[in-house]
């Protein structure tokens, strides 16, 4: 059993857990992921590490509630245990002095981005984070990306906060104004599709974090696999990283609807258990 040491809400669907892991904690890098099993009954999630604490054992995770899974992920709070956590998995990030990075993350993909960022801040890199929200009141870590970040640009598609743009638009101001060595996108396929394609005309090479249904995480279901290039590559033991510019995220973007009908069904038997009137 895993305990939940914190719980924190950023908005009414997103929260953060920070879960008592030694062992995970220590062995954990950036970019690698977890597999967390609530109880007996619920699915298996993958989630990315947002954050390890080596010292004090403990990892984080933050979590969007759109499904039956994650909707339930919701009802835990701090003192209560999961079944079990899984990791890490995936490969870790490639973590160098590249020179001038550029780390864009988008929602929910702000979390993931983070430990890259912070690795790559102290290995001497020059960072410049992009972080883009829907409004205002989605956005969280501000003060841990500046902390890391030798230049920070927040965006709104509202707005309401900081600039009125997609992640997009200053990503490409970046690249047509200065020399930048690599592109780090960490949100939504469309959104790392889109950076990818901005990228590609000035041949920064560009590195995305691929999220595909995922079932056991160990490279054996094969539900993960990746067209990257002529080559058909897995998430969950080739990935989560993987080149942007040869990712097929056209076929992704098909696969990750093939569970739609029967992930509906699961969440309205699940609110109708909570509500049953």
């Amino acid at each position: 059993m895993f305990e939940i040491t914190r719980v924190e809400n950023f908005s009414p669907s997103t929260f953060l857990w920070e879960i008592n892991a030694p062992e995970i904690a220590w062995a954990a890098r950036p970019g690698q992921f977890v597999i967390v099993h609530c109880d007996e009954t619920s699915e298996r999630i993958p989630l990315t590490i947002a954050d390890f604490d080596a010292v004090k054992g403990t990892i984080t995770i933050v979590i969007q509630a759109a499904g039956k899974g994650t909707m339930q992920m919701m009802e835990y709070k701090a003192g209560d245990h999961v079944s079990a956590v899984a990791g890490p998995l995936g490969e870790p990030s490639e973590i160098e002095n590249f020179g001038t990075v550029v780390l864009v993350g988008g929602g929910l993909g702000v979390a993931p981005v983070y430990p890259i960022l912070r690795a790559l801040k102290l290995k001497g890199c020059y960072t410049i984070s992009i972080i883009g929200f829907r409004s205002k009141s989605l956005v969280f870590w501000e003060s841990r990306f500046r902390d890391y970040s030798d230049e920070s640009i927040i965006v709104t598609d509202d707005g309401s906060y900081g600039e009125k743009a997609l992640v997009t638009q200053p990503l490409k101001d970046l690249l047509m104004e200065r020399q930048i060595n690599r592109v780090i996108a960490i949100g939504p396929l469309v959104m790392m599709r889109a950076c990818a394609e901005v990228t590609r005309p000035f041949g920064v090479r560009t590195i995305v974090s691929v999220n595909p249904i995922m079932v056991d995480g160990t490279g054996m279901c094969g539900s993960c696999r990746v067209s990257l290039g002529d080559e058909v590559k897995f998430a969950c033991i080739d990935g989560p990283d993987m080149d942007g510019h040869l990712v097929n995220f056209d076929e992704l973007l098909i696969r990750q609807k093939r569970f739609v009908k029967y992930e509906k069904q699961s969440l309205a038997l699940h609110e109708k258990k909570k509500c049953p009137k």
